[in-house]
């Protein structure tokens, strides 16, 4: 046998982890797992609920020697030689390890790929109550370890000293291991009998599950040839296919005894799926050119869920919290009858249809530029529910702005489960004239940002693209039709520099600025040809000679992209990039119904962001 199976105390692993006996191998991806998924692992350890089983390799093998470095976030002089390394979790125990053991605030992104530092927190009170939702007891917060909002105005929640956690029943879960510091964090915290009698249900009901925490591993040993490590760790990391939620439907679902009594034959998941496909190809926001540029069964299925548990509950008495009733978490997808899927899903269906129309409408073409696919999945369960009630104008302006700040806002890249009900249920309720929902009053958008956004890996760049698009604009060459979903596909509309990246170098401009999207916008493939390297006053007569336009139509047309033609006659960047970034904040606080954040009051910086644009 080339492995075996121990099961390892979480607090020996993230020891062995500090001290270097456990390091990883060197052809191991970076660790990169952000905020959200950090809170989620750390959430499943205090509930004492499995995270999967972890895989290592014994060293000194003389036929498996392997670079060797330490797990991130951990120091080691260079003769410090590993005991085992780390082939399959590495995700998993860096991000324990981190937040549990190393005393330092974790380095992570946050839901829009910032960089940021964060303490993990428990609060007492919700991890130990029954009815709590214990996901979400456990917090995170900023390196000062206060929690701030009204663009930094308002502080609502200090966990900066000891007193102030204890005052505010914040565990931190830094201590957890660490037996005196937990001593003297209890006898402050402690003071009287109510919080001596939830210290020790909080010690019964979470740390000792921490504590005690056991994590089952596949230790290979050191005789296992490289063939055989090379071939697991493919299979683990890249060919390993776990069961999703459309996978155990489709066994659910095939099982249905009602389905087949009635119609003679299972019911095939699948197959329902290929024809929700086959009905929604038309559209290229939901079908792109590649395999992976397509609606997701994931997606499909959280619509007919929310949808479904909405109308399931609807005549419960509303929640005095404002809690919402509707819900699309992995056991109510699980869950779902195939009734109810049956009733809902054509509807569902109906609704992407007219999605996909009212991205259009928004300047949304392609999959490609999509800010956020995962925001489809709202949008459908909120046309399912009202129906006709979306076609008025006013329900249109609605839907629109709530769309708008969640892309320019940046709020679709986190956790998702909880906003998805919510924005159901408070945009329906606004469109039939109630409060806005809190995804509009909640959405910010600093002005700052524009310099910042230089690719289409930031759902903010797609959306101001987008927005340039929706306000109608004309290609400078193919110029008697705006640009709108058909002049897109057949003339190959795409991203192009105003100011080209050659004359920019050459010039002198700042990286940031000549990146940015406020220094590009939507043409033609032919246009693009003619602008080249060319400096814009260049361009520009050779796009009137190739269109026998006068100048003025030309600068009207450019007018359109919210460009004044008269800085690029000029070659005059700095000019022109000052006016329009003007318009395109102007252009985002049309969107979204409410002023920008100005630069000077919140700045950003580009390197702040992971996946940047660098030419």
């Amino acid at each position: 046998m080339f492995f075996q199976n121990p099961i390892y105390d979480l607090d020996d692993l993230t020891r062995w982890v500090a001290a270097g006996k456990i390091q990883l191998p060197d052809f191991q991806r970076p660790w990169k797992w952000d905020d959200e998924r950090i809170r989620a692992l750390l959430a499943t350890v205090t509930m004492g609920y499995p995270l999967g089983v972890v895989m290592t390799l014994e060293t000194g093998g003389e036929r498996t020697r392997f670079k060797q470095r330490p797990l991130a976030g951990v120091t080691l002089s260079d003769d410090v030689e590993a005991e085992q390394l780390l082939m399959d979790g590495q995700q998993r125990m860096t991000s324990l390890y981190q937040a549990l053991r190393s005393g330092a605030a974790v380095e992570t992104t946050d839901a829009r790929k910032k960089k940021v530092r964060r303490w993990y927190y428990i609060r007492i009170e919700t991890a130990i109550s029954p009815e709590a939702d214990h996901d979400e007891a456990v917090i995170s917060v900023p390196e000062d370890r206060i929690l701030r909002d009204d663009f930094g105005r308002t502080v609502t929640l200090d966990l900066s000293t000891q007193e102030a956690e204890c005052a505010a029943g914040y565990f931190p879960l830094r201590l957890v291991f660490d037996t005196a510091a937990t001593q003297a964090w209890m006898w402050q915290y402690a003071d009287n009998a109510e919080r001596r009698e939830q210290w020790t249900a909080f010690t019964d009901k979470v740390l000792e599950n921490i504590k005690k925490y056991r994590v089952p591993v596949i230790r290979l040993t050191k005789n296992t040839p490289k063939e055989a490590v090379c071939t697991v760790f493919e299979k683990v990391n890249t060919g390993g296919v776990t069961l999703n939620v459309f996978e155990l439907l489709t066994a659910s679902y095939a099982a249905d005894p009602a389905y087949y009594r009635e119609h003679g034959h299972d019911f095939q998941l699948l197959e329902h799926w290929e024809s929700v496909l086959a009905a929604l190809s038309e559209h290229r926001v939901f079908n792109g050119p590649n395999s992976g540029e397509r609606l997701a069964s994931s997606d499909f299925l959280q619509a007919v869920c929310l949808v479904s548990t909405l109308h399931r509950y609807r005549r419960r008495e509303p929640s005095p919290d404002d809690v919402p009733v509707a819900s699309c978490k992995r056991r109510d997808i699980l869950d779902l009858p195939l009734e109810e899927y049956l009733t809902w899903a054509p509807r569902v269906v109906e609704a992407l249809h007219w999605t996909a129309h009212f991205l259009d409408s928004q300047g949304i073409f392609s999959y490609r530029d999509l800010p956020y696919r995962t925001q489809i999945v709202p949008l459908a369960a909120i046309r399912t529910v009202l129906g006709g009630e979306t076609e008025t104008a006013e329900a249109l302006e609605k839907i629109a702005r709530w769309y708008w700040c969640g892309v320019l806002g940046e709020q679709y890249g986190g956790s998702l489960e909880s906003r998805f009900p919510r924005d159901l249920e408070q945009v329906t309720g606004w469109v039939r004239g109630g409060r806005e929902p809190e995804s509009v009053t909640a959405a910010t958008f600093r002005a700052a940002r524009l310099d910042t956004l230089a690719s289409r890996n930031s759902a903010a760049y797609k959306g101001v693209y987008a927005l340039i698009l929706r306000q109608g604009c004309y290609d400078w060459i193919y110029g008697k039709d705006v640009i709108d979903a058909t002049v897109f596909e057949d003339q190959q509309v795409d991203v192009v520099r105003i100011f080209p990246k050659t004359w920019c170098e050459k010039q002198g401009v700042p990286l940031a600025r000549r990146i940015s999207i406020v220094n590009k916008t939507p043409l033609t493939s032919h246009t693009a040809r003619v602008i080249g390297t060319r400096a814009p006053s260049v361009y520009m007569r050779a796009l009137e000679t190739e269109t026998g336009l006068r100048g003025n139509w030309l600068d009207d047309a450019i007018g359109t992209h919210l460009i004044d033609a008269a800085n690029l006659r000029a070659n005059d960047f700095n000019a022109f990039y000052a006016a329009r970034y003007r318009e395109l904040v102007a252009l985002v606080e049309d969107a979204m119904g409410r002023l920008t954040i100005p630069a000077e009051t919140e700045s950003e910086n580009a390197a702040d962001y992971e996946g940047a644009e660098t030419e």
